[in-house]
C-alpha cells in the first residue's frame, strides 16, 4: 500500500501538479526508519522500482518525522542540480554537520561566499595546473607498487585510500605530508562517523556537553585542525613568503582586487574539503574499479595491455591520460556501479513541479547517482560491468544526467579533472605491475556515509608482473 494520488504527466503546470507523491509506507509509528538505517541505497533502490521515478519516504515516530523526497530520473537530477540549482539549496541537517566538522568550504558553503571562494580557488583547479601534478600521482602509485612486492594479498579499500591520501596531501603539503598523512588517516573516520549520525538522528545532544561520543570526534577534529594550522602558520610566517607550487601554497596567495584573500581560517577550511573529498572519492573509485577488474579478467587483461603499450616501461605523465581510452572507460563504468557520492541531498526555496509532483517549500530533495545509475530505463542490464558503455557515441546517446558522479550543474565538483587524472594514471601503473585475482566470493557491502563506504574489505591476491621502476 502506498500514499499516492494521481499523476499528472511531467507536461503538467505546477498548479495542476500532483500532491500526494507515492512512496514506501513503512511501518505504522517509524515509517521507513529501520529500512534507511540499515541499507539506505537498497531501500532508495527499492523505492524507484516499486512507486517511480519520485517518490517520498518518511522515517521517524511522529513529531520528529523526517520525510525524504527521492528523484531518480536523469531529467530530475539535472533540474534539482542544473537548471533549477538555485531553488535546492545546502541547508539540510546533512550539510550543516559537515559544516560544523570540516569548515565553510567550498562543499559547504553558499551565496556570496561560495562564489567568492569558487573565483579565488578555480585557477588552482585548471587543466594546465592540474596536469603539472601527474609527476606527484606517477611516484606515489609506484611507490605502491613496490610496496605491493612482498604482499601476496592486499585489501584494495585500505590500500588506495592511503594511496589517495598520500597523493592529495602531498599535493596539498607539498614536503609537510608526513606530518598530516597519519593524523588525517587516524582523524578522519572518526570525524565522518560523528557527522552522519547526527545529521541521521531524529534529536542531537549539544556538541559541547562531554559525552563519550562528542568527547572523541572533538578531540579528532582539534588534531586535524592543529596540524593544518601549524602547516599553514609556518608557510605563512616565513620571511620570504609561501614558496612553492603545492596546494597550500597557492591557496596563500590566491587573491584579486574584488574578492580580497583568504585568510587562515578560509584557508584550512579549503584544505579541509580537499582533503575529504580529493582522498576519499577518488580512492573509492580507485578501490572499486580494482575489485571490479578482479572479477572480470578479460576487461582486466585489456586494460592492462593498453597500459602496456602507452607506457611501455615509463612513468605516466599527463599526456597519457587520453591516450588510455579503455581504462578511462572502465574506470567510469566503476564509477557508474560504485559513485563515490551515492545521495546528494537539497532543500527546496519554493514550490516546484518535478515529473509532475508538486515539491513543496522547506522539502528535502535527494538525487542520487546510486539509483539513476542502476534505472534499467536508462542502462541496459544495469548491474552487468561493462566498460563498452563509455564509448564517445553512446555518451552522447544518453541523457546528460543519466551518469553524475561528480554531481552537476553550478556545484559540480571542481576537481574532476584531478580525479580522473590520478584515477586513470595511478591504475594504469598497479595494472602494469600486477595481475590481482580477487580473494572472495562474496560482495563488498556498502553503505552510504558522506562519501561512499565500503563496510568490509576488497582483497585482491596479487601476482607479480615486473619489477618495480627505479
Amino acid at each position: 500500500m502506498t500514499d499516492t494520488d494521481t499523476h499528472t504527466g511531467s507536461g503538467a503546470a505546477p498548479s495542476g501538479a500532483a500532491t500526494q507523491i507515492p512512496g514506501p509506507k513503512g511501518l505504522p509509528l517509524l515509517g521507513s526508519m529501520f529500512e534507511l538505517q540499515q541499507d539506505s541505497l537498497g531501500a532508495f533502490l527499492r523505492a524507484r522500482r516499486d512507486h517511480g521515478d519520485v517518490v517520498r519516504v518518511s522515517a521517524g515516530p511522529p513529531g520528529l518525522r523526517t520525510v525524504l523526497h527521492g528523484v531518480f530520473s536523469a531529467e530530475g537530477a539535472q533540474q534539482v542540480l542544473a537548471t533549477e540549482s538555485a531553488n535546492f539549496r545546502k541547508d539540510n541537517p546533512f550539510y550543516e554537520e559537515v559544516r560544523a566538522a570540516f569548515g565553510n568550504g567550498l562543499l559547504t558553503s553558499q551565496d556570496a561566499d561560495y562564489l567568492r571562494q569558487r573565483r579565488l580557488v578555480q585557477p588552482l583547479f585548471t587543466k594546465r595546473r592540474v596536469d603539472g601534478y601527474a609527476d606527484a600521482i606517477a611516484q606515489e602509485g609506484g611507490a605502491v607498487v613496490e610496496r605491493w612486492g612482498e604482499q601476496p594479498t592486499v585489501d584494495l579499500v585500505g590500500e588506495m585510500s592511503r594511496l589517495a591520501l598520500r597523493t592529495v596531501a602531498r599535493i596539498l603539503f607539498g614536503a609537510d605530508v608526513e606530518a598530516a598523512v597519519e593524523v588525517i588517516h587516524r582523524s578522519f573516520p572518526v570525524i565522518n562517523s560523528y557527522a552522519l549520525s547526527r545529521a541521521y538522528a531524529p534529536v542531537n545532544v549539544p556538541r559541547e556537553w562531554p559525552t563519550p561520543g562528542n568527547r572523541r570526534a572533538m578531540a579528532a577534529i582539534a588534531e586535524v585542525y592543529a596540524v593544518c594550522d601549524r602547516i599553514i602558520a609556518e608557510r605563512r610566517a616565513a620571511p620570504e613568503g609561501p614558496v612553492g607550487d603545492d596546494l597550500l601554497t597557492l591557496l596563500a596567495q590566491a587573491g584579486s582586487e574584488e574578492d580580497g584573500s583568504l585568510d587562515a581560517t578560509e584557508i584550512r577550511d579549503q584544505v579541509l574539503v580537499f582533503l575529504l573529498a580529493g582522498h576519499e572519492t577518488t580512492a573509492t573509485s580507485m578501490a572499486f574499479t580494482l575489485h571490479l577488474l578482479s572479477r572480470h579478467p578479460e576487461e582486466q587483461a585489456r586494460a592492462r595491455q593498453e597500459a602496456d603499450e602507452v607506457l611501455g616501461d615509463s612513468a605516466p605523465t599527463a599526456a597519457d591520460l587520453e591516450r588510455l581510452p579503455y581504462l578511462t572507460r572502465v574506470l567510469k563504468e566503476g564509477m557508474r556501479l560504485y559513485p563515490a557520492a551515492p545521495v546528494i541531498g537539497r532543500r527546496a526555496v519554493a514550490d516546484t513541479e518535478i515529473g509532475g509532483y508538486r515539491i513543496r517549500a522547506g522539502s528535502d530533495v535527494v538525487v542520487a547517482p546510486w539509483v539513476t545509475h542502476r534505472n534499467p530505463d536508462l542502462w541496459e542490464d544495469p548491474e552487468r560491468f561493462d566498460p563498452e558503455r563509455f564509448t564517445p557515441e553512446r555518451e552522447a546517446a544518453r541523457h546528460r544526467y543519466a551518469w553524475f558522479p561528480f554531481g552537476g550543474g553550478p556545484r559540480a565538483c571542481i576537481g574532476q579533472h584531478f580525479s580522473m587524472l590520478e584515477s586513470v594514471l595511478a591504475l594504469a601503473t598497479l595494472l602494469r605491475g600486477y595481475e590481482l585475482e580477487a580473494a572472495d566470493d562474496a560482495e563488498v557491502p556498502v553503505a552510504a556515509g558522506i562519501t561512499l563506504q565500503a563496510k568490509g574489505p576488497a582483497r585482491v591476491r596479487l601476482r607479480p608482473r615486473r619489477k618495480p621502476l627505479a
